[in-house]
């Protein structure tokens, strides 16, 4: 059975103002200049599905099919790239995918690509280098697909190959991850990083579609397992309090890698994420980002740690200081705070990392976690918006953070990593068992 979620984001009509033509006289020092000008505005509308499915490249799956005959040309070509981990968890991938392209007749471009998994893909341009070569060399247009296979860092830095070529060419992601199949995979952005700052160089550009197969999930290591539940929770609170209330009934459930408990999750946390895209800024003409709530925080740490932190861990911890910054501030009330911290301790989420506390009395130091904030400053363009919480379910906007009190809030976090409140024996037990079995 397959589950589609649609939202608006696939270019299919172009909407039109009329022209308009002004002219306006200005003084000049040597008499009157007419400035002329001509101000075109225009509106594109996109759509993509994002399905959910199991056994994607089952013979008798057609969901791959039918999304590539959209618009009657069954000859386009294919090209498949994934990541070294995909293949160790799933070493017969690439003979599956073969064989589905036999029975349903589609046209690949040439053996699958394999290019390197995790943050490492998006820390130097070699891999998009190797994509754009393949696109390049394999004859893929702008009337072909390149399928991307992986992680959410797998998919940024394709997407971005991807984007670039031809001005754009269509991209159909296929995560593998929760992280990427709640939360990046079903976005528009794609990037890598550079200069020392995370998604530097990047586009907003829609991908084709975006198809969920949740058997993916079974493979995965309870570590990346649980590291995408983080932004399940960062969404639940910002948006959607009954979903916070289902992550706290279901948190054991979620550890004990139960698959229905996940099937709901992501689908729950993917529906609202493309809600917002379509109801929001989605390619973030303002400068507001409050699906990244926390993430201020998360960028720096990842940097700072070298990316031994997952990117969902490291925005646990950044949900985690931002709400005890919300508590202080007055904006959220200790009990709600409470409820959100103990929610991520039983999810086995650590809440401090030593590189917090390194020069947080330095806000300049590049190497201060509080460095982060200028940095997210100068992402958005200038001008600085941080979502906080009201209350569970509830976020808005702030612009500007209190030092003084985001070192409380980082002395607070710290006292609470170290009591029994922020630590997690059980869950360990459970990790130690998962990794074990897979």
């Amino acid at each position: 059975m397959t589950t589609q979620h649609m939202t608006e984001l696939q270019p299919s009509s172009i909407t039109s103002d009329a022209l308009r033509v002004s002219v306006r006289a200005a003084q000049h020092p040597r008499g009157n200049v007419a400035t002329e000008s001509i101000t075109q505005t225009f509106a594109v509308s996109y759509r993509y599905p994002v399905y959910f499915t199991n056994n994607l490249f089952a013979p008798d799956n057609s969901t791959l099919t039918d999304v590539v005959q959209l618009d009657g040309k069954t000859a386009a070509k294919l090209l498949v790239v994934t990541e070294a981990p995909v293949l160790t968890h799933q070493p017969s991938l690439e003979e599956s995918i073969a064989r589905y392209a036999s029975v349903h007749n589609l046209n690949m471009a040439g053996p699958l690509l394999q290019v390197p998994g995790g943050e490492s893909i998006k820390q130097t341009p070699e891999a998009v280098e190797r994509v754009l070569d393949a696109i390049h060399t394999r004859g893929i247009d702008r009337h072909s697909y390149v399928l991307a296979i992986g992680g959410g860092a797998l998919l940024d830095a394709v997407g971005y190959a991807a984007a670039i070529a031809h001005r754009g060419v269509r991209l159909i992601r296929i995560p593998t991850t929760v992280l990427s199949q709640n939360d990046s995979g079903v976005g528009v952005k794609n990037a890598i990083n550079a200069f020392g700052k995370k998604n530097f160089l990047g586009t907003f550009a829609p991908p084709y579609a975006v198809l969920n197969d949740l058997n993916f999930l079974d493979t995965l290591p309870l570590r990346e397992w649980r590291a995408g539940i983080a932004e399940a929770v960062k969404v639940s609170l910002i948006k959607d309090e009954a979903f916070f209330a289902d992550l706290e009934q279901s948190a054991s459930r979620l550890i004990a890698r139960d698959r229905e408990a996940m099937r709901r999750l992501v689908i729950r946390c993917a529906e609202l994420h493309i809600d917002h895209i379509a109801s929001g800024d989605p390619f973030e003409m303002g400068s507001a980002r409050p699906l990244d709530f926390g993430h201020w925080v998360a960028h720096k740490l990842e940097y700072l740690s070298d990316y031994r932190l997952r990117h969902g861990e490291a925005v646990a911890i950044g949900i985690a200081l931002d709400t005890t910054y919300s508590k202080l501030m007055g904006y959220l009330t200790a009990d709600e705070s409470q409820r959100i911290l103990s929610l991520l301790n039983r999810l086995g989420f650590e809440m401090w990392a030593p590189e917090l506390g390194q020069h947080i009395d330095d806000s300049s130091h590049p190497r201060s976690i509080l460095r982060g904030l200028e940095e997210f400053r100068e992402h958005l363009g200038g001008y600085l918006t941080v979502t906080l919480l009201r209350s569970i379910g509830t976020g808005f906007e702030v612009h500007n953070m209190e030092f003084d009190v985001i070192r409380q809030s980082l002395q607070e976090l710290q006292c609470y990593a170290n009591s029994d409140g922020g630590s997690s024996p059980a869950v360990s037990a459970v990790t130690e068992m998962s990794e074990a079995r897979i």
